[in-house]
């Protein structure tokens, strides 16, 4: 079996082109601690994603949990603070509960609604400064995951709204 994988991978012509080759130098991991299953969830911003989705979509909201590794993702047309809010309240907490903690960048999708939604629920909330995104390490490498696997799945480039959920999977 680990033979025939093998020889599929060096015939498979999406494999060879895209696959992972890292040119950066490791560096040293720092982990986030969740205290619990579903407590600490880092959501980011996909987008825009060119070209559009068939059906419009240029925008990927992603979150993960930082104790199960747990992905949910939504595309969207437009994507609008309150927008952030209604995934976080049907995505988020209609099925784990609600989280202790959200962590995010300071994209103006966080505040407004999303920000007083916050408050509301009694979420605390934790901001990547700009100048190094890196510190939602879990958000970003998921992200690059994320977007290398709908490019490998994607027939067309306007299918990838399609095959995210399948995405998920494979990742």
């Amino acid at each position: 079996m680990e033979v025939d994988c093998v020889s599929f991978m060096r015939r498979c012509h999406k494999c060879q082109i895209f696959a992972n080759i890292i040119h950066i130098p490791s560096k040293e991991l720092h982990s986030l601690n969740a205290p619990w299953p579903f407590s600490t969830w880092g959501i980011d911003i996909i987008g825009k994603v060119m070209p559009k989705a068939s059906n419009g979509h240029e925008f990927i909201l992603l979150a993960i949990d930082y104790f199960t590794q747990w992905l949910e993702t939504q595309s969207y047309a437009v994507l609008t603070a309150v927008k952030v809010a209604k995934f976080i309240k049907e995505i988020i907490i209609c099925k784990y509960g609600v989280p202790h903690a959200l962590i995010s960048d300071q994209r103006a999708h966080f505040w407004g609604k999303a920000d007083k939604f916050y408050t509301k629920f009694g979420i605390q909330r934790y901001w990547s400064t700009t100048y190094r995104p890196q510190t939602n390490g879990a958000v970003e490498a998921t992200n690059t995951n994320v977007k290398v696997i709908l490019h490998k799945m994607a027939d067309t480039h306007t299918d990838w709204a399609e095959k995210l959920l399948y995405a998920l999977w494979a990742y």
